[in-house]
């Protein structure tokens, strides 16, 4: 027996140590810190053997500052019970960072106690009083909780003027379109669904199923109007928004076109991608088609789930990942001329992501190499695949792909740490900096199952610089502001944005990483309202606050 301890002994320091050498490889590393963090999160999909359509697809989670004290917080959105089958009393979940690594339930001191049927969350401070607001989109009636600065929050859907709009709500963003100053909101809605209008699905004739998307007809998405009154218009119907064949589950925001106007990429289930440029004059156009974004290479609609759009090779201009059902791959475009490329194939992401169902994504620098990386939230509709499909599960794995340059992507998920690659119903997924040491830290849902908060320990030196942008003439939040940062032949971009990936948002501030250069030449910073700053010499591995028209000061810490 002391032989087999010995030998079991010896086979976990050989596996340790190839797991460190692994990610020491990597130059980072992942921990599940999510039970020593105090979040403890169980999603309800409400599922009880009705098969309803909003059950397979789970909800999103958000980083945010909400009460500014400079530490970021975590909001996890929740479903509930069917009308007529309640079990139990589920809520959305706020947590409050503790700044110690450790974060306090305050849902209910914060008021957001409230049960719903949410899908995902949009974090905006849409009355630029200082303190972010939230937006949870739902079945049914959507709602908007305004912050009140105290730590709490109320809810002002009616007063808002966004009652009295029920449908099937997914992601969502704020963006200023207009340039105003104040921030505007689009809201993703995914078919003509209702528990009246369910429809009986069956792949045996007999049993229900869930069904697809194409039993059921579009709905179009809504752009809400900012009155800077506390209250919004509805202009969905004259803004060239109006779409009612869109069956739309994602959306991010991007300046296509490099005009300084911010322009909207909409992930579409069995439709058509739309890319909604701005026309400047409080309206869009669907330039998806003419910009080659709309289908394949091969010319068919794909089942779109989430989206990101970041400047993933540092070329200046926006590159867009869009995650599809299994057996269609990701797609990974670049812009070649006026037109986006589909590169996935080539780049080692399309191959890689072929047999898994990807929801949420984003691009951020992983290991602060200067080059931005790419993660996936993966996990089917429905438990039953596994009879149907010998290549996929109901649980997969996520999927961490670094940046070789080039083009070119590695996935490195099974090398990453703490059983990241363990298989899971993966749906929202968002990063944000939590413990403040200049990394990107992972936030992950995961439908009718908990949530995951990985840690990112940096094992190779790299340091980064962070910007947190304040708009004046601007939107608060400076969504929709440029940034970029030159130094040693290097030149990166960032937008800050809201929504993205999949129901769910990551932390408004920028990161860079830059290897371990001690210092940048230079930042520029193209905002909303069209001025330029540019800040030089600037030292890294710490975080500035950047105030439009007023300069950038140091922080203490990340």
């Amino acid at each position: 027996m002391a032989g087999l301890a010995s030998w079991s002994q010896l086979s976990r320091l050989q596996s340790f140590a190839a797991q460190s050498a692994a990610n020491n490889a990597l130059g980072f590393r992942f921990t599940d810190v999510t039970s020593q963090a105090g979040i403890h999160f169980q999603h309800n999909s409400g599922a009880f053997g009705g098969k309803f359509l909003p059950e397979t697809l789970g909800s999103g989670c958000a980083f945010l500052d909400y009460d500014r004290d400079g530490w970021q917080d975590i909001l996890l959105i929740n479903g509930s019970d069917w009308p007529g089958h309640k079990k139990s009393r589920t809520t959305l979940r706020l947590y409050h960072n503790n700044g110690n690594g450790t974060f306090t339930d305050v849902t209910a001191r914060a008021g957001l106690d409230v049960e719903l049927y949410g899908m995902g969350v949009a974090v905006g401070d849409y009355n630029n009083d200082g303190y972010p607001d939230i937006l949870v989109t739902c079945v049914g009636q959507n709602r908007l909780f305004r912050n009140t600065g105290k730590g709490t929050f109320v809810d002002v859907t009616n007063a808002a003027g966004l009652g009295k709009r029920e449908g099937f709500s997914t992601s969502a963003l704020w963006f200023d379109y207009d340039r105003d100053g104040l921030l505007d909101l689009f809201v993703c809605n995914y078919v003509k669904w209702s528990l009246e209008a369910d429809i009986f699905c069956s792949l045996d004739g007999k049993h229900k199923s869930y069904c697809t998307p194409e039993a059921y007809r579009g709905a179009t998405c809504w752009l809400f109007h900012n009155r800077g009154n506390g209250t919004f218009e509805d202009v969905t119907a004259t803004s060239g928004i109006f779409d009612s064949s869109s069956k739309s589950l994602g959306v991010a925001l991007l300046d296509e076109n490099r005009d300084g106007w911010p322009d909207l990429l909409v992930a579409n289930d069995t439709q058509p991608n739309k890319l909604y440029r701005n026309q400047h004059n409080g309206t869009f156009k669907d330039a998806a088609v003419e910009a080659g974004i709309a289908f394949s290479s091969e010319g068919k609609a794909r089942a779109g789930m989430g989206v990101d759009v970041a400047d993933f090779d540092n070329s200046g201009a926006p590159g867009v990942a869009i995650t599809n059902f299994d057996n269609e791959m990701i797609g990974l475009y670049r812009l070649s001329g006026k037109s986006f490329e589909d590169i996935a194939p080539q780049s080692g992401v399309g191959i890689a992501s072929r047999n898994s169902l990807g929801f949420g994504c984003s691009f951020l620098d992983i290991d602060l190499d200067g080059w931005l990386d790419f993660a996936v939230a993966n996990g089917h509709i429905d438990e039953t695949v596994r009879n149907i499909r010998g290549n996929v599960g109901y649980a997969q794995p996520p999927q961490l792909f670094l940046n070789g340059g080039k083009g070119t992507f590695r996935e490195v998920a099974a090398e990453a740490g703490d059983g990241f690659d363990h298989p899971k119903v993966g749906r929202g997924l968002a990063y944000g900096d939590f413990d403040r040491d200049g990394d990107l830290d992972l936030l992950i849902t995961t439908n009718n199952g908990p949530a995951y908060l990985y840690r990112n320990d940096q094992l190779a030196g790299n340091r980064s610089i962070r910007f947190h942008v304040v708009g004046t003439k601007s939107n608060r939040d400076a969504i929709g502001a440029s940034v970029r940062i030159f130094g040693a032949g290097m030149e990166q971009s960032r937008l800050v944005k809201g929504g993205s990936s999949y129901l769910s948002q990551s932390e408004l501030p920028v990161t860079f990483g830059v290897e371990k250069r001690d210092r940048i030449d230079r930042v520029v910073i193209d905002w909303p309202s069209g001025q330029t700053e540019e800040y030089k010499n600037l030292a890294t591995g710490r975080a500035y606050d950047c105030t439009e028209a007023k300069g950038i000061v140091p922080r203490d810490r990340y």
